[in-house]
C-alpha cells in the first residue's frame, strides 16, 4: 500500500513542500531515501519507541520511505511525526477519517510520543496556505506563531496520540487563534524601555529622535557611565510601529533561527540585537555549513547595537559594509545560495580613547593623542562613511540625576517620528528601494535637499572652518532633510543645516585626522 503525507523544508526564509511517500511491500527492511541528513536517518529509532509506547508498532515488512523532491537535502528532526503518520496509515494501523492530503504535519518526537518544537513554523504555514492545504498540525509550542497566517487551520498538539485519534476516530483537535491587533496594541502602549527613564541628555535624545525619523545609522562617543547603552536600548521604543508585513517578515527570520518559541507568537516590537565584541564574522552576517541567519538579519526592521565598537575585530566590522548598503546579505555555497534580509539601523558606541576619557585633566585615566589616534583608527573610514550621525555624549551632572521629574515618554516621541516617516513614505512612493531619508542616493539628495544661496554658503563655511571631510557633505544633507521633516518643512533651511553639522564629530580635525 502506498500512502502520501506532507511536510515542509525551510530554505532561507521560504518553505518548500516535501511529499513523504511510504510504500509497504513483501519482505523485511526499513529504507529511507531522498537526501535525509543524519537526524532524519535516526528518526526510525525515535518513531519505533514512540509507536510502541502508544500501542502501535513498525511492522516486520519492507518499508520504503521517499522524501520528494529527492534532490533537495532535508535536515532536522521535524519530520518524525510526518514519517510516523505515513507508516501508520500505509500499514493499515489507523484509517483516514480526515484525508492526509489536506494537512501539513510536522513535529519532533520524544520516545514517549510527546512532541518537541520545530523551527520555521511561520514560513511553513505561509507556504501551506499558498499551496491550498486545509490545515497545519504541529507542536503546541509553535501553534501561535503559525496561527498568524489567516485562512489556514492551525492545530497545536502535545503528543502523537492526539494526531492518531484525530485521523483514526475523528476526535477533534483544538484550533489555535491569534488576535494580532491585540498583541500589537499591548506592546505599543507598554514599551519595555522608555525614554522617560533617562535623566538629562536632552540633546542626545533629540539626536536619537532624528536618527529614528530618518532611519540614520548613529554612533555615540563618550566616557564610561555617560548613558550610551541606556539610550541605545530605548531607540526601538521611538521607532514607528511594525506594520503587519514587517512583523511577518521579521517573525519568519526569527522562526528559521528557532528564536520565536520563547516569544510564543508574532514579533510585535522592533528587534534589538546587541552582540558581544568577541562575535565572529559568520555569527554576525550569517552562514555555516547549512546557512542560518546572523545577527544583522535577526535585527531586520530593528536595531543592531555594537557596544565598544573599536573592540570588535576589524574583519567582523568590514563584512557589514555591503549589507549596510544593500539591506540584505547573500550567503553562497557550492550547491546553493541563500539571501537573508538585513535592513537594520546601526547604533554603535565607543569611548573616545583607550582609557575612556578625552582631554579631561581630572580623569582617572588619560591617554596621549597618539594612543587615542591608534584607538580610533581601529574603525575604518569606509564603515564610518555609512554612519550618518556622530554625537558626543557627556556625563550627566548630579542635579539632573537627582531630579525626580520624568522626561518625555517614548510614546510621545514616537508620534513625531511616525509623522516624519509618513512624509518620507509619500515623498519616495515612486522609488522602489527607497522608503526613508537614510536610503537616498545622489539623485534624490540633489532633488529633495536643494539649498538656497545662504544655506549653501553656511554649509561651505562650516566644512572649511571645521575641516569636515568630503564624505560629510551628503550625510549632512540627509540629516538636515530629516530635521526639516520633523518640523513638517517642505524646504531645507539654514537652521536645519546648522543642526545637522553638529552631528559629524568624527569628521572634525582632532578626531580621525
Amino acid at each position: 500500500m502506498l500512502t502520501k503525507v506532507y511536510g515542509s523544508a525551510v530554505f532561507g526564509v521560504d518553505a518548500t513542500t516535501i511529499t513523504v511517500e511510504v510504500n509497504v511491500d513483501i519482505g523485511v527492511g526499513y529504507h529511507l531515501v531522498g537526501l535525509p541528513d543524519n537526524a532524519i536517518r535516526e528518526s526510525n529509532f525515535r518513531i519505533a519507541a514512540a509507536l510502541q509506547n502508544n500501542g502501535y508498532k513498525i511492522p516486520g515488512k519492507k518499508l520504503i520511505l521517499n522524501m520528494s523532491p529527492a534532490d533537495m537535502r532535508k535536515e532536522g528532526a521535524a519530520y518524525d511525526l510526518t514519517l510516523a503518520m505515513g507508516i501508520l496509515v500505509a500499514t493499515g494501523q489507523i484509517s483516514e477519517a480526515h484525508p492526509l492530503s489536506n494537512y501539513v504535519i510536522m513535529g519532533e518526537l520524544s520516545l514517549d510520543g510527546s512532541l518537541l518544537p520545530i523551527r520555521g513554523a511561520l514560513p511553513i504555514a505561509v507556504n501551506a496556505k499558498s499551496e491550498g492545504f486545509t490545515g497545519f498540525i504541529l507542536p503546541e509550542q509553535n501553534a501561535k506563531e503559525a496561527a498568524i497566517v489567516e485562512g489556514l487551520e492551525v492545530y497545536g498538539v502535545t503528543s502523537m496520540k492526539q494526531v492518531i485519534d484525530f485521523f483514526n476516530t475523528k476526535i477533534p483537535l483544538k484550533q489555535t487563534f491569534v488576535d494580532i491587533k491585540a498583541e500589537f496594541y499591548e506592546h505599543l502602549q507598554n514599551p519595555e524601555f522608555d525614554f522617560a527613564d533617562v535623566k538629562g541628555q536632552e540633546s542626545i535624545k533629540r539626536c536619537m529622535e532624528i536618527a529614528a525619523a530618518g532611519g540614520h545609522n548613529i554612533i555615540l562617543i563618550g566616557p564610561p557611565g555617560s548613558g550610551k547603552t541606556m539610550l541605545a536600548k530605548r531607540l526601538p521604543s521611538i521607532l514607528p510601529p511594525l506594520t503587519l508585513s514587517e512583523a511577518l517578515e521579521t517573525t519568519k527570520i526569527h522562526s528559521v533561527a528557532g528564536r520565536t518559541m520563547k516569544k510564543n507568537g508574532v514579533i510585535t516590537s522592533r528587534p534589538f540585537r546587541s552582540p558581544h565584541h568577541t562575535i565572529s564574522d559568520v555569527a554576525l552576517v550569517g552562514g555555516g555549513q547549512y546557512p542560518q541567519p546572523g545577527e544583522i538579519s535577526l535585527a531586520h526592521n530593528g536595531v543592531l547595537f555594537l557596544d565598544e565598537l573599536p573592540e570588535f575585530k576589524r574583519s567582523v566590522l568590514e563584512v557589514m559594509r555591503q549589507p549596510l548598503e544593500d539591506r540584505d546579505v547573500t550567503i553562497s555555497r557550492a550547491k546553493f545560495t541563500v539571501t537573508y534580509p538585513a535592513s537594520f539601523m546601526l547604533v554603535a558606541s565607543m569611548n573616545p580613547s583607550p582609557g575612556g576619557y578625552f582631554n579631561d585633566p581630572e580623569a582617572p585615566v588619560t591617554s596621549s593623542p597618539a594612543e587615542m589616534q591608534r584607538y580610533l583608527s581601529k574603525v575604518s573610514g569606509p564603515l564610518l562613511d555609512r554612519i550618518d550621525i556622530h554625537i558626543e555624549v557627556t556625563p550627566v551632572p548630579f542635579e539632573k540625576l537627582s531630579d525626580d521629574r520624568r522626561g518625555e515618554s517614548s510614546i510621545s516621541v514616537r508620534e513625531r517620528v511616525t509623522q516624519a516617516r509618513e512624509i518620507q513614505a509619500s515623498r519616495f512612493e515612486n522609488f522602489e528601494m527607497i522608503h526613508y531619508n537614510a536610503q537616498m542616493g545622489t539623485k534624490q539628495i540633489r532633488k529633495f535637499c536643494a539649498l538656497d544661496a545662504p544655506s549653501l554658503q553656511l554649509l561651505k563655511n562650516a566644512m572649511e572652518r571645521l575641516n569636515l571631510s568630503a564624505r560629510a557633505y551628503d550625510r549632512i544633507l540627509k540629516v538636515s532633510r530629516t530635521i526639516a521633516d520633523l518640523e513638517a518643512s517642505e524646504k531645507v533651511t539654514g537652521d536645519h543645516i546648522s543642526e545637522a553639522i553638529q552631528y559629524r564629530s568624527l569628521d572634525r580635525d582632532g578626531w580621525l585626522g
